[in-house]
């Protein structure tokens, strides 16, 4: 893995994870403007414009800087065309991040969405050194969970009827992973008293 704090960006076998510029915008609105990806998302919209797309990447630089989000374009190692976006959170008050991802349909089955999870869970716990890191997806999209399962996370739980997508309350998964390359359990306070 690339230093991420030089060069926002991680590359894989087959994928670089970089920043999303503002000429991915057309490719992330032809990507998101299917109701495939729609339905097994929590936030994005549909129908999905390109004043979507650029709204929705303005802030990542930022808040990458900031150690707030990590919002990373999938594109091909090669020819750097966008397959999808990945993301991770950054609760420093917990030392825990969330995963989040998407995939175009195009580029589904080719294990790019595993791939590039694997990687930015190794960002996680050894650039960012998270405690945890977690991830949701849908009860009605399963691939997600094989995704979750295939880089080491656990199920942790379901939250039922926690959502309401298109009229219908919508089960949340929950998986997770510890970071086992953690030596201790306790964390230190501001004022020097442990927490548990």
């Amino acid at each position: 893995m690339e230093e991420v704090h030089e060069k926002p960006k991680m590359t894989t076998e087959r994928l670089v994870l970089r920043l999303f510029q503002a000429t991915d915008a057309e490719a992330v609105t032809k990507l998101c403007n299917n109701y495939n990806i729609y339905k097994n998302t929590l936030y994005l919209p549909y129908p999905y414009s390109l004043n979507d797309a650029l709204t929705w990447m303005e802030h990542h630089y930022d808040n990458f800087m900031a150690d707030h989000s990590y919002e990373f374009a999938v594109t091909d190692k090669n020819t750097g065309e966008v397959f999808g976006a990945i993301s991770l959170s950054n609760n420093k008050d917990f030392n825990q991040g969330e995963i989040a991802y998407w995939i175009g349909e195009p580029y589904w089955g080719n294990g790019y969405a595993t791939e590039a999870a694997q990687s930015i869970l190794q960002f996680a716990f050894e650039e960012k050194k998270l405690h945890k890191v977690f991830a949701r997806y849908f009860s009605s999209n399963p691939a997600s969970g094989q995704v979750m399962e295939k880089i080491g996370m656990t199920q942790e739980g379901m939250l039922k009827d926690h959502v309401i997508k298109e009229g219908r309350y919508l089960d949340l998964i929950y998986y997770g992973i510890i970071n086992k390359n953690e030596t201790d359990s306790t964390v230190s306070t501001a004022n020097g008293e442990n927490r548990f």
